[in-house]
């Protein structure tokens, strides 16, 4: 079986598996990493969303191939219950979580917005939340805790 070296939220990894296998199957399956939930399976709903590099994709129609020599991070490399990242303070907050089966895709959501603009509008802020799908109406506070985020981290 071939192998794939990626470096998950700071480690660097060698897995031996089929390369086509989703990327979602092998961080949940192969991993054990739980942060990056299957919900649609199909890259519509945002539940399995990963970072590469600066971008949120999902996992779960990602091969394991594409994200060879790449830097990817889950929910659980974001931060710690010891140290937060600002925008799970920020979430907190603002109570921008629910039932929370969508919160770690639609936080990595923002945080790669936030790796490639740390200064967002609202606008753009919903524009990058767009494709997370969210059943229980957070959305605006979603939009507040994410801003609220950028100012903290601006602040230093």
């Amino acid at each position: 079986m071939p192998s794939v070296r990626f470096r998950l939220n700071g480690v660097e990894l060698e897995i031996d598996a089929d390369p086509d296998r989703s990327l979602l199957d092998i961080l949940r399956g192969h991993l054990g990493m739980t942060g990056p939930h299957f919900g649609c399976g199909a890259g519509e709903c945002g539940a399995c969303n990963v970072i590469v590099g600066d971008r949120a994709i999902s996992a779960c129609d990602t091969p394991l191939w594409s994200v060879a020599d790449k830097d990817v991070t889950t929910i659980e490399g974001l931060g710690t219950s010891e140290r937060p990242h600002p925008l799970q303070r920020a979430f907190i907050a603002e109570q921008a979580l629910q039932c929370g089966y969508c919160v770690s895709g639609i936080l990595i959501s923002a945080a790669a917005l936030l790796k490639r603009n740390p200064s967002p509008t609202s606008r753009e802020v919903k524009e990058a939340l767009d494709r997370n799908l969210c059943r229980c109406g957070s959305h605006n506070r979603m939009v507040r805790a994410v801003l609220r985020a950028a100012e903290e981290m601006a602040a230093g």
